[in-house]
């Protein structure tokens, strides 16, 4: 069995499955990372209508989530969570690669995992060999 880029909480998988619902044709939804905004770099989300042999794919409870492979390095243990307060709904990633945001929140600053870090410490994302 393979091991999971990201997890998604109770609440993003709620909000994914409703999204499926209402978008005819979906297979799940594309979580990427795009250039852009003041920090550098923004994550970007996506209906998926097509399904990319080489997305990796989460679920949860029936919600379908693809993560595209150039975002895979930048995503490896973040938490997909969907939030909703008086003034703004939507998908929050709290990502341990992410090293700064911008002030509105809409871009951020990302480095790569440390794959030799997380080896070392025994994470089972990180396969030996």
């Amino acid at each position: 069995m393979g091991f999971a880029v990201m997890s998604l909480t109770q609440a993003a998988a709620d909000r994914v499955k409703t999204l499926l619902m209402a978008a005819s044709g979906a297979e799940g939804i594309r979580v990427s990372i795009k250039k852009g905004g003041c920090a550098g770099m923004e994550y970007a989300i996506d209906l998926a209508t097509e399904v990319n042999p080489k997305d990796d794919r989460i679920e949860r409870d029936g919600a379908v989530v693809f993560v595209a492979p150039e975002a895979v390095l930048y995503l490896l243990g973040t938490e997909m969570d969907y939030e909703v307060t008086k003034l703004r709904s939507g998908f929050t990633f709290n990502n341990p690669n992410q090293t700064s945001s911008c002030g509105c929140g809409e871009s951020v600053e990302l480095k790569p995992a440390d794959l030799a870090k997380l080896a070392a410490e025994g994470n089972p994302v990180v396969r030996a060999g």
